[in-house]
């Protein structure tokens, strides 16, 4: 048997193996941003040159993206060059149900192994974004931004990097037209509050651990969304 001598890592590698293996294991979401390098720095116990170094390392793989006085940001692994899933909707906004009808069958089944793998903290925030949206009842306030999010801590709680960097690639393409949908048809108090309740039922199934409990409740709102969305469509088409 032959043995291969062991070279010590250098300290770039070793930063960059667990910066990688933080945004694998969901702690960064696609879009967020790292922190800065003086603060990795002193996290890790290095200067500021290893920082840098291993940052590039990263961006030479794709995984994250630096900008001059932007900071360093985590790509999507489903990212490819531009965005044409998002340009693609916004030239032909009916595009946007094909997104729909795979959210139904994606997202159902991120609910039901959200329901196997949450961790406390992860049903601890999906409670917070619950209890923000029962607040925005007051007033009508648009709880786009927490719907959002909510999907999203849900795709995290599954514990795969996967379904969370497509669930947010998904959700990057459809923002501009979920906003859209939010500002023109969910106007009255009763949709408000329908929209709160099927949350609160995905999240109680969710933290009671019913896993087909949570993709019939995921499925069933996502229809809902469906069906709002088409009544949009078939509005701005009269227009």
């Amino acid at each position: 048997m032959k043995f291969q001598p062991i070279r010590p890592k250098k300290v770039s590698t070793q930063i960059a193996d667990q910066i990688r293996s933080s945004i694998l294991a969901g702690e960064f979401s696609p879009g967020d941003k790292l922190p800065p390098e003086r603060e990795l720095a002193e996290m890790f116990g290095v200067s500021r040159p290893s920082v840098r170094e291993a940052i590039n390392n990263l961006s030479s793989t794709g995984l994250v993206m630096s900008y001059q006085g932007g900071g360093t940001v985590v790509m999507s692994l489903m990212d490819k060059a531009g965005h044409p899933l998002s340009d693609l909707i916004r030239q032909e906004q009916e595009r946007a149900l094909d997104v729909i009808e795979v959210r139904k069958g994606l997202e159902s089944w991120t609910a039901f192994y959200a329901a196997q793998r949450a961790l406390p903290e992860d049903v601890s925030r999906m409670g917070e974004i619950i209890s923000g949206m029962e607040q925005n009842l007051n007033g009508l306030k648009p709880s786009e931004d927490l719907d959002a999010n909510f999907h999203i801590v849900i795709a995290r709680a599954t514990r795969n990097i996967v379904w969370l960097h497509l669930m947010q690639s998904l959700f990057d393409a459809m923002q501009e037209f979920q906003k859209s949908v939010w500002r023109a048809v969910y106007l009255t108090s009763e949709d408000h509050h329908l929209l709160f309740s099927h949350h609160k039922r995905i999240f109680e199934a969710i933290r009671s651990k019913d896993s087909e409990g949570a993709r019939i409740a995921m499925h069933d709102h996502l229809t809902f969304a469906e069906q709002r969305s088409v009544a949009y469509l078939a509005r701005t088409q009269e227009d």
